[in-house]
């Protein structure tokens, strides 16, 4: 960094791995089978690199079904891979915010500032993100990692969100938000095979250069 950089402290309007949580609600199959917004594998991959890039920068992680035993099925293992010593806390309230232990850990975090995902959009994530919002927090709706009942569905979601200050990212826009900078030598590696696994074009284009097609 020379002098005439900005720390990421002095730009407020982003999130950073200091100050965020990741709250992931109701990837289950029951819900994806039901979700017609978005490819299912798709969504599975995005949730999966989301989940990766808590790890990776060390985000607080909260887990969360609804009715796993009885009608949704547990959360995916794409998701519980990565974090096989955080708890999923299944529910009834289909609102995750009306649940004690859901919302106790959220506040454990100590993080203000929440990336939510969820199925479906208009209803497990929209939900708990306003409810989030009039409590306090600021959110941030990770899209591609969520999807509604219907394309309509899933935009209404979002529409509903947003009117209420919460933001809509997608999972490339996280990663990016979270590295902030290529010279961050401690996550770079971590954060190249991640984009080589899950990010499509963006990870074609690192396995280019890891081939060897672009010379320095």
């Amino acid at each position: 960094m020379t002098s005439h950089d900005l720390p990421d402290s002095a730009i407020s309007s982003l999130f950073a791995k200091e100050d965020t949580a990741l709250l992931l609600i109701d990837h289950q199959p029951q819900m994806i089978f039901g979700a017609r917004s978005a490819d299912p594998q798709s969504l599975v991959n995005n949730v999966e690199a989301l989940a990766k890039m808590a790890k990776v920068f060390n985000l607080p992680t909260v887990l969360t079904s609804i009715a796993a035993d009885t009608f949704s099925g547990p959360l995916i293992p794409e998701i519980t891979r990565v974090f096989p010593d955080v708890e999923v806390i299944d529910r009834s309230h289909i609102n995750a915010w009306q649940d004690g232990t859901f919302r106790a850990a959220v506040e454990a975090t100590g993080r203000r500032r929440l990336l939510m995902a969820g199925l479906w959009t208009e209803v497990c994530l929209t939900f708990p993100a306003l409810s989030a919002t009039e409590a306090g927090y600021e959110v941030f709706a990770v899209v591609d990692a969520s999807a509604g009942s219907s394309t309509a569905a899933h935009d209404a979601g979002i529409l509903r969100m947003t009117q209420k200050g919460i933001v809509p990212v997608s999972t490339a826009s996280v990663l990016s938000e979270l590295q902030r900078d290529w010279a961050r030598s401690e996550t770079y590696d971590a954060v190249n095979d991640l984009v080589a696994e899950h990010l499509g074009a963006w990870g074609q284009g690192v396995n280019y250069v890891r081939a060897g097609f672009v010379k320095s």
